[in-house]
């Protein structure tokens, strides 16, 4: 045996191979996945997205704001200990990426910037908990207001958006409490009361035996019993207020209804979970505890210019105020404004004209149809009599038509974007959510007038 032979003859014989191309002996030998392996692999994370992608767009938008304000307020500086705090870019660029993109949880981004390629690409390799991002979105309402102001006031400067005339309209949010969470003042007073004594009964074991091994529990359970406590008397602070508006609009009574279930059903109620929540009619025509979100949109460009959260859900009594908003942001105020019928209070229209802002909303129906709706009543005065005759033209008519338009569609692009449910608790939290999507909203218009102007 020669030594070729020798150094071949640990090696198996060749399979034979049948005409289908199998082999006639043993199974296919084939590479299996082996997904428990830890693999390095080098990526180039600015190649991962394409030059044109959003993510881009969003962060060339945050280099261009004023956010100077965040920095100051960073303790860690050069010199001095500490660990280095992430870059408020970072952070910002992610609320408004993940905005645009209908995230609006803060644990949801997390796991985004270690699955996505565009949030990976935004955080450019630094980690982002959820608790520092939601810090983030809730505590800055100042500036994202001064940012909707600014980020209006560049388009106005570019001549790209105008002021002349803007639509107003309200959109009820579901809030972050459940129906069952509403209680009324006895049902309150008592609960308020088992709080407390927990919290009494929790100190006291504390200090009883401070050195147990499970004090790290106790401590938890006793902030979370003083939470509790906190939420209930918050919503006795509120119910005071429900039960001014209740006396100002009592319930009706409904036909077959007896006192007891009148009384019972009319009784004012304030939630433990949410206590600026109240019950709305939503669109569906169901009752459920929400916000009501009242945006003021330009008719030409669908850039919103003012933002405000209340939590009443009716739209009387909220024109005024959106257009002094305007007014306070821009030093300009719009000649004219379309609303619907839920606004068309004669006080405000009044006001509205004096000012110099032309108010154009429906006429309400008459209960005698026998009278033209567009003629002036005796007790009209000027405004209201021009309103009246306003409307019934052909020209009040066809600008009339471009609020659904506007604010509608503004309304349904925020909803088709996750405003469906608030996350927040709080008027002053849940209008930082409003404003979030505002900017978001008028980010991604502001690239479409460049790219079409």
């Amino acid at each position: 045996m020669n030594e070729q032979s020798m150094l071949f003859a640990s090696l198996p014989e060749s399979a034979a191979v049948n005409e289908s191309g199998a082999s006639s002996q043993g199974a296919a030998r084939v590479l299996l996945a082996e997904r428990n392996q830890i693999a390095l692999r080098a990526v180039d994370l600015d190649a991962t997205i394409g030059l044109d992608h959003p993510a881009r767009n969003v962060w060339a938008f945050v280099e261009g704001l004023d956010i100077q304000a965040l920095y100051t307020a960073i303790g860690s500086v050069e010199g001095r200990a500490g660990r280095a705090a992430i870059d408020p870019k970072i952070l910002l660029a992610l609320w408004l990426y993940a905005t645009v993109d209908g995230v609006g949880s803060a644990r949801e981004i997390e796991r985004l910037t270690e699955a996505h390629d565009a949030y990976r690409w935004i955080c450019g390799g630094v980690n982002v908990n959820h608790h520092t991002l939601s810090d983030f979105r809730c505590t800055r309402v100042e500036l994202l207001d001064d940012w909707l102001t600014h980020s209006v006031a560049v388009l106005t400067e570019q001549d790209l958006v105008k002021l002349e005339r803007v639509a107003q309209d309200g959109m009820r949010v579901r809030a972050s409490a459940g129906a069952a969470s509403f209680r009324r003042r006895s049902t309150l007073e008592r609960c308020l009361e088992e709080a407390r004594a927990q919290v009494q009964t929790l100190k006291d074991e504390i200090e009883a035996d401070p050195h147990a091994s499970n004090q790290r529990r106790r401590a938890a359970r006793e902030r979370a019993a003083m939470e509790r406590e906190q939420r209930v008397a918050q919503a006795l602070e509120q119910l005071a207020q429900v039960e001014e508006q209740k006396k100002k609009k009592p319930v009706a009574k409904k036909d077959n209804e007896t006192e007891e279930q009148y009384a019972k059903r009319s009784e004012p109620r304030a939630s433990t979970t949410d206590s600026e929540a109240r019950v709305m009619k939503m669109a569906d025509g169901g009752y459920r505890p929400a916000y009501n979100v009242q945006f003021s949109t330009t008719t030409d460009k669908q850039i919103i210019v003012g933002v405000e959260v209340i939590n009443v859900g009716s739209d009387q009594g909220q024109l005024s105020p959106m257009l002094g908003q305007v007014e306070q942001r821009y030093n300009e105020r719009p000649a004219q404004c379309l609303v619907d019928g839920g606004y068309a209070r004669h006080d405000e229209i009044e006001d509205a004209q004096a000012c110099g802002t032309t108010v154009y909303a429906p006429v309400p129906k008459p209960k005698d149809p026998s009278r033209d709706p567009y003629v002036a009543l005796p007790g009209d005065s000027q405004a209201i009599a021009q309103w009246r005759e306003r409307m019934g033209t052909d020209t009040a008519k066809a600008i009339y038509k471009q609020r659904a338009a506007t604010a509608e569609c503004v309304n349904a692009i925020a909803r088709g974007r996750g405003l469906t449910q608030f996350l927040v608790r709080g008027l002053d939290k849940v209008k930082t959510v409003a404003l979030w999507y505002a900017i978001a909203h008028n980010m991604m218009r502001a690239l479409t007038l460049a790219q079409t102007a």
